[in-house]
């Protein structure tokens, strides 16, 4: 695959921007790439391990005279950015972001961008629980999902040239309006780190568990809740924030279903819990069929590349 971009500037250098970084040299999809992050210890440490051709010590210079603008910081501050880098845009530049909320972000990115710029929201549904510059790696989005959020008007030449990039960095790529992502993300996403949280939360106030039990002995159920609840606390604060409703739609849901079970294990309704269990594991089955997930002992994730 050739080169996509002249020019991209990634704004925020943790764990999407640095992996889009080594995914993009893997493939030579841009020309050079600028990088700027708020704090100078990013920055010393990006310059360290090679991470962008050229890191910036101001944002505007990152942005000047970049084909692409990738946003990549926590969504409560995605506003304030574009309002910054607004007047270093160059016309015809693209503005992306990967935040996992996207009504929010439209609506504190889109009034600060010139007319002669586009914007197209994005999502990589890609991550670990690690975060920092040095957590990236190339094959982060393989065969993962980015969804695009095009706004009212864009050009469609400028969404499908973002499509090109997306496939080249190794995902599928898909096209969709905020609200539905934001309620689809709600699902996928948002409320089962709730629920992850939630539940480590419990564990670490039941007194009557001691911590070393908790961690000697976690099956796997908690385990993964504990991998999940290790997730950078700054972006997921400004997660729930910024998709308030959709979130409490489907926790609202999820509160109605968890009496509906807590009643049916405590009048001991045995078909209830076999029917519930049956139609929800259905649904694992078609996330492995779905190449997103595999069957393998502990999900495979033995193997896993983590830095």
């Amino acid at each position: 695959m050739s080169q996509i971009y002249d020019r991209v500037a990634l704004i925020g250098l943790g764990l999407i921007a640095s992996s889009m970084f080594w995914a993009m040299k893997r493939k030579g999809l841009a020309g050079e790439v600028t990088g700027f992050a708020r704090s100078s210890d990013t920055r010393d440490i990006a310059r360290e391990i090679g991470l962008c051709d050229r890191v910036c010590d101001s944002i505007t210079e990152a942005v000047e005279g970049a084909d692409l603008v990738v946003l990549c910081v926590p969504v409560g501050v995605m506003g304030a950015v574009a309002a910054e880098i607004a007047g270093a845009l160059k016309p015809g530049a693209t503005v992306t972001d990967v935040g996992s909320v996207k009504g929010d972000v439209i609506a504190q990115v889109a009034p600060h961008l010139p007319d002669k710029v586009h914007f197209v929201p994005g999502h990589p549904l890609a991550g670990t629980e690690h975060s920092g510059p040095r957590s990236g790696f190339a094959e982060l989005f393989d065969n993962r999902w980015c969804l695009l959020v095009p706004v009212a008007g864009t050009d469609p030449q400028a969404t499908a040239r973002l499509r090109t990039l997306w496939e080249g960095l190794g995902s599928y790529v898909d096209e969709m309006d905020a609200e539905h992502h934001d309620l689809v993300l709600a699902v996928t996403s948002h409320a089962p780190h709730l629920i992850a949280y939630t539940m480590v939360g419990v564990a670490d106030d039941l007194g009557r568990v001691t911590d070393s039990e908790v961690i000697q002995y976690s099956a796997a159920g908690f385990r993964d809740f504990t991998r999940i609840a290790a997730s950078d606390p700054t972006m997921w604060r400004d997660v729930f924030l910024s998709n308030k409703d959709a979130t409490l739609e489907i926790l609202g849901r999820f509160t109605e279903e968890l009496f509906a079970l807590q009643r049916a294990i405590r009048q001991g309704d045995g078909d209830h819990l076999h029917a519930y269990f049956t139609r929800t594991r259905a649904i694992r089955r078609g996330i492995i069929e779905a190449g997103q997930d595999t069957d393998a002992p502990n999900f495979g994730r033995g193997g896993e590349r983590h830095k």
